[in-house]
């Protein structure tokens, strides 16, 4: 089970390093939908699921007055930007963090301004960084238990699967690689879903036994949330409790099937364009599977499988592709033409 988590825990991060190839299912001609943080917490809380309460500004001014309205002495700023290891990275401008803790409305809105409208560079944008063009800023919560919970695709169960750990807080590839008992895994009949006694031994399995009923009814509504969004991944890390013995998902990401955009429109129209390759974007107008890649030697292929294996045995070789590109079996004279742009 372990080996199947840290494979399937690529979906589970954003996967964002240029210098190897994405995964990719064969015959999609699309990547997956990533939505921004505080988006999360909207569907969340549309689904029942407490949230830590929040707002988000696209200003120093907006951030301030959200930092009022809020009424708390403990505040979080949460730079809106599609890449982890937000926390320890660092604005082009010298700001270092996109994750700052904060005290005062005027706090607020002196840091988001050092924050909108400027690169973040971690470990996962690379050097050229991302932009961030909105702050999230929410109240400050103080776990002192956390918990991990996500309903995900995975084919080794033919279907989803609800995964649990008592674990929460930290990489989940970690625990999956130094503690795999740790670690629940709950297949789900999709033609039936998931079942109320699933949900309440899932808690129990994690330690929560004084908080079964409440537990399994977030886990309902939170595969409720994955089946009406057409999802390929809820995550929850943390599902936290804090001192007053409350329950609120900390942190969530989410990714959304491409193939149901036809009837999610309201969902796919949150797509945040300014936080994908240019590349990338020009090429999905013409159906075309490209990733962008740190090499130099271009590739244009037909066939997912195919692109991986020359892929490969262009680093097999010593070479470093510079991009994956699948064209696909029905590609038209125009996104061939397209595609050697």
């Amino acid at each position: 089970m372990a080996s199947i988590l840290r494979r399937s825990s690529h979906l589970l991060a954003e996967i964002a390093s240029k210098s190897s190839p994405k995964v990719l299912a064969s015959g999609c001609q699309k990547r997956h939908l990533n939505v921004q943080e505080h988006v999360s917490y909207s569907f969340l809380n549309e689904a029942g699921i407490p949230t830590p309460k929040f707002g988000v500004a696209t200003s120093g001014a907006e951030a301030k007055k959200i930092a009022t309205d809020l009424n708390t002495k403990n505040l979080v700023l949460k730079a809106q930007v599609l890449a982890g290891g937000r926390g320890k990275g660092s604005f082009k401008n010298g700001l270092k963090g996109g994750v700052r803790v904060v005290f005062s409305p005027q706090e607020a809105e002196d840091i988001s301004s050092k924050m909108i409208n400027q690169l973040l560079v971690t470990k996962q944008t690379g050097a050229a960084g991302r932009i961030c063009n909105s702050v999230m800023v929410a109240e400050r919560k103080f776990p002192r238990r956390e918990f991990y919970f996500a309903v995900m695709m995975e084919r080794a169960f033919n279907g989803p699967v609800l995964i649990a750990s008592s674990q929460g807080g930290v990489n989940i590839e970690e625990v999956a690689a130094e503690n795999p008992d740790a670690i629940v895994y709950e297949p789900i009949d999709i033609n039936k879903g998931l079942q109320k006694d699933q949900a309440i031994q899932v808690a129990k399995k994690v330690g929560l036994q004084d908080k079964l009923e409440e537990t399994a009814k977030m886990l309902l509504n939170m595969y409720d949330l994955f089946v009406k969004k057409d999802a390929l991944l809820i995550e929850i890390n943390p599902y936290a409790e804090d001192a007053a013995e409350t329950y609120f998902a900390l942190d969530a990401k989410m990714r959304f099937d491409d193939n149901a955009e036809f009837r999610q429109k309201d969902l796919f129209a949150k797509r945040d364009l300014s936080q994908e390759d240019k590349k990338e974007v020009e090429a999905s107008k013409f159906d075309l599977n490209y990733i962008a890649l740190d090499g130099s030697i271009g590739c244009l292929v037909n066939g997912a499988g195919l692109a991986m294996a020359t892929m490969d045995i262009i680093k097999l070789h010593g070479g470093d592709p510079a991009n994956f590109l699948d064209v696909g079996g029905g590609a038209s004279v125009k996104a061939v033409k397209e595609a050697f742009k």
